[in-house]
């Protein structure tokens, strides 16, 4: 495919467009998925750990797909996007492995699959995206530099990179499907996240003056963001329709392959001894926007496996629920949590762009705050 061009065009306004078409088509198919889930009987029946207690149709993870292929339609005829396509298979790649992520779980979301079966499902989509060039294979450490240079880059072997991607890949598609558990929350949580990715990866493809390897996750993040938008009206509380595992899971593989996507897009020649932490930042911004979903799928994990029962196994003890039990409505707890995504994914973004310290105390004291609204509740009731 020859070297990588670079253009004089930041097509800003072409990812809103698409951004936005993402979430009209979204916004449009969902009624229609609402219907279809109805008829074929992909309804979500009241469980002693759900919150909500009426039936509630799923399947939202199909409308999401559609808005998501409607998006990558019009990118691909605009001059500028088209150029996504032309010098990497990152976005094909997330088609096809969002389309076997998204049946397996609008199958799950209507016969209730075995966890095994999901998770076979789930590293067979990881697969697909390595297959098509989206792998971590490139990571920056600060140790091995030479003289005049900020550390050194460790290049990953085939082997290596394959498994740390698609465990990368699988974590995020969990901890997503975890976190759905409140109307609007994982949607929110998709949106925060895609947007913060979109940013940093914006901002990367200034500093590189427009390098078209930045096109892709950039194209990737603005189709999540959209995806989400459009569905977030007919979800959040009261909802009418849940996206389903079909849609958390599409949300998580989506937003590992945007982040994978970008991994290698930083050139650490570029930067000297005093902008080291910029050479972190494509770690800092992915562990900033996992945080809150690997947070709770890793307390899950340890809780579950301490009292012998399988670490997939549902019980009422999420972050979420715990926000319900010390006394926060529905919509202030998912708001609460939005509010903790939002702090540490756009803080992340902001380490790359504005001074350290700034920085830091400023999301130290959102993160003061946040806590204390968080606890407001309990402390009241005291």
């Amino acid at each position: 495919m020859g070297s990588v061009p670079v253009v004089s065009v930041l097509p800003l306004r072409e990812y809103l467009l698409v951004g936005l078409t993402t979430a009209v088509v979204t916004f449009l198919l969902t009624g229609l998925a609402r219907i279809l889930a109805l008829h074929i009987g992909a309804v979500a029946m009241p469980r002693e750990r759900d919150v909500h207690r009426a039936p509630i149709p799923r399947l939202g993870g199909v409308a999401m797909y559609g808005g998501i292929l409607g998006g990558v339609l019009l990118s691909h005829q605009l001059p500028v996007l088209r150029r996504s396509f032309e010098f990497s298979g990152d976005v094909v790649g997330v088609l096809v492995a969002g389309g076997i992520i998204m049946l397996i779980g609008a199958l799950d979301d209507r016969f209730e699959l075995d966890s095994l079966t999901k998770f076979a499902g789930q590293v067979t989509a990881a697969g697909v995206l390595v297959l098509y060039g989206v792998q971590w294979f490139i990571f920056w450490v600060p140790w091995n530099g030479v003289a005049g240079s900020v550390g050194s880059t460790l290049i990953l072997g085939q082997d290596q990179a394959v498994l740390v991607t698609v465990a990368l890949v699988v974590a995020l598609i969990n901890a997503m499907n975890f976190v759905d558990g409140l109307d609007g929350l994982a949607a929110g949580i998709g949106f925060i996240s895609a947007v913060a990715i979109g940013a940093f990866t914006l901002q990367l493809l200034y500093r590189s003056g427009g390098s078209v390897s930045v096109y892709p996750p950039t194209l990737i993040a603005a189709l999540v963001a959209g995806a989400c938008l459009g569905f977030l009206p007919h979800n959040f509380q009261p909802a009418r329709i849940f996206m389903g595992d079909s849609g958390a899971m599409l949300i998580g593989l989506m937003l590992a392959a945007a982040s994978t996507s970008a991994s290698g897009k930083v050139d650490p020649n570029n930067y000297g001894a005093t902008d080291a932490l910029a050479l972190f930042s494509p770690l800092l911004v992915i562990a900033a926007v996992l945080f809150v979903p690997l947070l709770d799928l890793l307390l899950a994990v340890i809780r579950r496996t301490r009292a012998g029962r399988s670490p997939f196994a549902a019980d009422k003890l999420h972050l979420h629920h715990r926000l319900l039990e010390i006394g926060h409505s529905h919509r202030r707890a998912v708001l609460v949590i939005y509010l903790w995504a939002a702090l540490l994914a756009f803080g992340a973004v902001a380490l790359t762009l504005f001074d350290v310290y700034v920085v830091v105390w400023s999301i130290m004291l959102g993160l003061l705050i946040a806590v204390v609204g968080s606890v407001i509740p309990r402390l009241r009731t005291r």
